[in-house]
């Protein structure tokens, strides 16, 4: 018998812990038992997705950056490149932000039901009342004298500092370029190593996301209906408008930014480059990984858009790495909703700080199922929103993540085409003036 895709299981194992929690909550079942029994398997997934986000970020980032191996060759192509990547990863973080503040999906809940859910979490809230309270008086560029570790073992043991972590990795990267070949290239083949091990735990971490599922929403529909099944429906009601928030961001993304970067920065129409690079775009749909789907992304750019192999070669496997526009525009959405579902209002600071985390993040997350949801952990620890609440969300992730490699890919494929007729234009005008 043919085994069922993961993201199937997925939304069976949501659907399962729906009509479970609300069986329970029908039958009157001690909540304890849901509690003693059920819940500790959601949490034992929030806890692995945890516990990979230091090495995935750390291994991600060394690879990534340590990738730029020929400086004199390719600082100019790696320079423009990363620049245009920060450049469209921090708006689609922008754009997520303004989709969940505009459509507030958050706040679609009841009060009551939203009392229930701060109750939920109440421990957790009380301490981040206490941390911001602290963090009032702080000097304002206290945030760049946080991102630099006085100890690497420390940040490392604390997913709130991941920033430290991605300061880290990203100086640790530059300085691998500046050795000697042979000695960095032990280094690299460690972290490519790395990389590898943690990308087949965290697919180990997703085969065990149906149950995981399972168990969070099971034991979020016994805590939060309590005695009334009625106000499980107004959860799945908020994650509709929180998924149409997402999907709305992630086309403007792509019909809108995307197109105008082709538009005006390359001599090809935008219906050709969406045409392109459809088997690309298809592909990274079905696998939900930008990873998986690179050579078809640079079999399209190269044979369809004409873009030469050494510009596809570098800024496509980079762009796998870091560009992840789809991820960040996903995450500052599912911050504000959750946020917004634990009755959290989110200061500009911290607004401004998911534009940093997750644009960050989002460079450290392979380009695998089930990544973003690790950065997403991230993201929320870092403005001090309960990481449990991704229990509202994570039952509908993975068909999300379907769409939002779709924008990855796009968001690749464009860079490269830009850098490619940069790259080209430079050429032609250096052999108009050996002419002349």
């Amino acid at each position: 018998m043919r085994k069922l895709p993961l993201h199937f299981q997925i939304l069976i194992g949501l659907l399962l812990g729906v009509v479970a929690g609300l069986a329970l909550v029908y039958w009157q079942v001690d909540a304890k038992f849901t509690l003693y029994y059920i819940k500790p398997f959601g949490t034992i997934f929030v806890n692995l997705l945890k516990m990979i986000a230091v090495p995935l970020v750390l291994a991600s980032l060394v690879v990534g950056v340590s990738s730029l191996n020929d400086v004199a060759k390719l600082s100019r192509i790696g320079g423009k490149t990363i620049l245009i990547y920060m450049c469209t990863t921090a708006i689609a973080t922008s754009l997520g932000l303004l989709m969940a503040n505009m459509i507030e999906p958050g706040k679609r809940l009841p009060d009551s039901t939203r009392e229930k859910l701060i109750g939920t979490y109440a421990s957790n809230s009380s301490q981040s009342i206490e941390t911001a309270q602290k963090l009032q008086n702080r000097s304002p560029l206290q945030p760049l004298v946080d991102m630099v570790p006085e100890n690497l073992f420390a940040a490392a043991a604390n997913n709130a500092s991941m920033l430290q972590i991605v300061f880290f990795a990203t100086l640790l990267g530059i300085a691998l370029i500046g050795i000697a070949p042979e000695k960095r290239q032990a280094v690299v083949s460690f972290f490519e190593g790395l990389n590898d091990a943690i990308i087949r735990i965290v697919e180990f971490i997703m085969a065990a996301a149906p149950i995981g599922v399972f168990a969070l929403m099971a034991a979020l529909i016994v805590e939060i209906s309590g005695d009334n099944p009625a106000e499980a429906v107004s959860i799945l009601t908020a994650l509709l408008w929180y998924s149409f928030a997402v999907l709305l961001g992630l086309t403007l993304m792509i019909v809108v930014v995307y197109a105008t970067m082709v538009r005006f920065m390359t001599r090809v129409s935008v219906v050709n480059f969406l045409a392109a690079i459809r088997p690309a775009q298809i592909l990274g749909f079905s696998t939900s990984s930008s990873s998986a789907t690179l050579p078809v992304t640079m079999e399209c750019c190269q044979k369809d858009l004409n873009v030469s192999e050494e510009v596809s070669s570098f800024v496509l496997p980079l762009g796998a790495t870091i560009n992840m526009d789809g991820t960040a525009l996903y995450q500052s959405v599912a911050a504000v909703f959750i946020a917004q579902a634990l009755g959290m209002e989110l200061s500009i600071t911290q607004q401004l700080m998911i534009v940093m985390t997750a644009t960050l993040a989002s460079i450290g997350s392979a380009g695998v199922p089930g990544a973003g949801m690790v950065m997403l952990v991230i993201v929320l620890e870092a403005i001090q929103v309960p990481p449990e609440g991704i229990a509202l969300i994570v039952g509908v992730d993975r068909l999300l993540d379907m769409c939002r490699t779709i924008a990855n890919v796009t968001g690749d494929a464009a860079v490269c085409l830009i850098v490619s007729e940069g790259e080209r234009s430079k050429a032609a005008a250096e052999a108009k003036q050996e002419l002349v």
